[in-house]
């Protein structure tokens, strides 16, 4: 079986979905956290305000910080840093920076959330997004930067300013819904909802058909791009658009030009 990494800082925040997705995959993968710490006095973020937040994670994913806590790892195929904020915050060219200090450090093929997310957009076509997000404005200012890297307009937004990742653990299935409802335009191809913690991975349907077009989630991209990243096609149902298989450039019944 397939075996993947998942580096994720904040234990009980939403892995299981990873786990559910890729065990329901053919071929199935087992994915596996491996915990690494939040830089010290950053362990709890609702104490924070906005400004110190960023610093936070910036340096959770600083090649300072990564050099510290992650490790060599053996027996798995890949690995995915799941932290979708601590590279979309570094600037432009900041993401494969990463990406080449975690291959390094991990000694494996490596993605995370923010690379995942600009692949699949290359992969698809996308050239107009709807953005879901949870962050704060101005974070997500950064992440519509890195959209637009990968050639993706964002046309419309919206933004939830959530306190933290274990507050966004605790959201039902219909606030991530709402979220994505209050997002749309349009003119929008998909929308893009880019938090790990919250939990999409059963919802994929759902949402699909309350937006009435495709809703890329951070869990989807996220394992879709760590097989990928081994040059394996994972399918399955009720995963979106990524794991439809056959040609999932032009999904049936939506119209991308």
């Amino acid at each position: 079986m397939i075996r993947l990494a998942l580096l994720y800082p904040t234990p009980d925040a939403a892995e299981n979905d990873f786990i559910d997705l890729a065990a329901r995959c053919d071929p199935p993968a087992e994915v596996v956290p491996v915990h690494f710490p939040w830089p010290a006095g950053a362990e709890d973020l609702t104490v924070l305000d906005t400004e110190q937040t960023y610093a936070a994670v910036r340096e959770l994913g600083s090649d300072a910080h990564l050099e510290q806590v992650i490790p060599a790892l053996h027996g798995f195929d890949s690995a995915i840093f799941a932290v979708t904020s601590a590279s979309f915050l570094h600037g432009e060219h900041g993401v494969d920076h990463q990406l080449r200090t975690l291959r390094r450090l991990t000694g494996l093929p490596t993605i995370s959330t923010t690379s995942a997310f600009q692949h699949a957009m290359r992969h698809l076509n996308l050239t107009a997004v709807a953005l879901a997000s949870v962050s704060h404005p101005s974070a997500s200012d950064h992440f519509i930067q890195r959209l637009a890297e990968a050639g993706a307009t964002t046309v419309s937004r919206v933004d939830a300013d959530a306190s933290s990742d274990r507050e966004l653990a605790d959201w039902t299935s219909t606030q991530i819904q709402a979220l994505v409802q209050s997002s749309l335009h349009d003119q929008a191809q998909a929308v893009v909802l880019p938090e790990t913690a919250l939990h999409t991975a059963t919802l994929a349907d759902r949402l699909d058909e309350a937006a009435g077009r495709p809703v890329l989630t951070a869990t989807q991209v996220s394992i879709w791009a760590a097989y990928d990243a081994i040059a394996r096609r994972p399918r399955t149902g009720n995963a979106g658009i990524l794991f439809a298989g056959a040609d999932t450039t032009r999904p049936p019944g939506v119209d991308f030009s």
